[in-house]
């Protein structure tokens, strides 16, 4: 062991006249734990709570989308085929989107309205895991049976509706042919099959999902649709394949991928993330404050002690590195237990979920947690960086000191 190490280590486990530098000295460890300990449930809650919408954005949305310029998707099948033969491709599903307005006995609401194909929307999208009675093969068979269409309306938009699964409810569209009396908006009736519960709002008072064929008819598109969802292996390497996609198909085809359509609400959650790193860290700046103070009584207390040392040859580098050691162990040691009650935490809440959120106002009825190793690493990094900061002051006054006039008196 290095001689200003082991000096180091004495003087932390010296018993002191002066009790309260002891006392500044565990305040201090204790700052830096408490501030990693934060910065570690902190993000790890943040970065649940981002993979956990993010889960459930990619759930009901698609990871690509393939539109036309000005227009409707004719060759769509062929399209398809192409498509299909891209790498990193897993699965393939043309979609209607169009504005409409849902009405029913006793209220009315405006809805997107979502043509889908039940035999291949369900490998694009997880819709069938949000629903909470029926499948998407009802679709199908409901205009087979019945001769009328059904729909899913989220449970959200069922509630302000006031309807049930088997009600029947009216779509009311401002686009397609008018109705056969000559005015007024196109209209027609479609039975309540099935209520999803996506787990947003946003989503779950205004999305209503048809069969495409119905949404083909009642909108007067013929064989054509509004675009192609498509769903790829890797969502991080979404944009390389839009462009192998891009490649494939040329104008006046384009291709908008999940980061894209979702960018000012990543970015946010991004921001607020950064935001809440740096008010945390202030939390072990301050601990550093107390790192700083507890040197400088340290350097005033063995003023004779550091005259001797370098009498004896020791060199200003040599007591620098003394005090460094000190204030670096006191940081090292609290960064240590701050991760590891950091950790402790999170395993906690996320086995026993005893933190509940109100479901009616957040779209999650407890605090996610997800931890990443390089959070850890980044917390570890800060709280022992800036406990280095706090050591050079103090350091650099005690490699200053004069032998001569320490001793002098002495």
């Amino acid at each position: 062991m290095r001689y200003e190490l082991y000096i180091s280590l004495r003087y932390l486990k010296a018993k002191r006249k002066q009790i309260f530098i002891s006392l500044i000295t565990i305040l201090s460890m204790a700052g830096v734990a408490l501030g990693a300990m934060a910065l570690v449930v902190v993000l790890s809650v943040m970065s649940g709570f981002e993979d956990d919408l993010k889960t459930k954005i990619l759930g009901t949305n698609a990871h690509l989308v393939i539109l036309q310029h000005g227009s409707p998707l004719r060759d769509y099948k062929e399209i398809i085929r192409k498509v299909q033969g891209v790498e990193g491709i897993v699965a393939t599903t043309p979609f209607i989107f169009s504005q409409a307005m849902l009405t029913s006995e006793t209220n009315a609401h405006g809805i997107v309205l979502r043509g889908i194909d039940p035999d291949t929307a369900g490998r694009v999208i997880n819709i069938q895991e949000t629903i909470k009675k029926g499948s998407l093969n009802d679709l199908k068979k409901e205009e087979e049976s019945t001769g009328q269409p059904g729909i899913f309306i989220g449970k959200e938009l069922a509630q302000n509706l006031g309807v049930l699964p088997e009600d029947t409810v009216v779509v009311v569209s401002p686009l397609g042919a008018l109705a056969p009396i000559g005015g007024g908006p196109p209209m027609k009736k479609f039975r309540v099959i099935g209520i999803f519960d996506s787990g947003m709002y946003e989503y779950d008072t205004s999305l209503a999902y048809i069969s495409l064929k119905s949404a083909q008819k009642f909108l007067t598109m013929g064989d054509t649709v509004s675009g192609i969802e498509v769903k790829v292996k890797d969502i991080y390497a979404v944009k390389k394949i839009a462009q192998r996609i891009q490649k494939e198909l040329g104008f006046p085809f384009w291709i908008k991928d999940w980061m894209q359509m979702n960018k000012s609400l990543f970015a946010a959650l991004k921001l607020e993330r950064t935001v809440m790193f740096i008010i945390l860290v202030l939390i072990v700046l301050v601990a550093a404050f107390g790192i700083v103070s507890s040197l400088i009584m340290v350097v005033m207390e063995k003023t004779k002690d550091i005259a001797i040392l370098k009498s004896m040859g020791a060199t200003g580098k040599s007591i620098m590195r003394i005090f460094i050691f000190e204030g670096l162990i006191i940081g090292v040691v609290g960064t240590i237990v701050g991760l590891i009650g950091g950790y402790t935490i999170c395993v906690l809440l996320a086995k026993y979920q005893f933190i509940t959120l109100p479901s009616d106002i957040y779209y999650i009825s407890h605090l996610p947690v997800k931890m990443n190793m390089i959070d850890f690493f980044l917390v570890a990094f800060s709280a022992i960086g800036i406990s280095f900061l706090a050591t050079l002051y103090p350091s650099w006054e005690a490699a200053k000191l004069d032998p001569a006039e320490a001793l002098r008196y002495e």
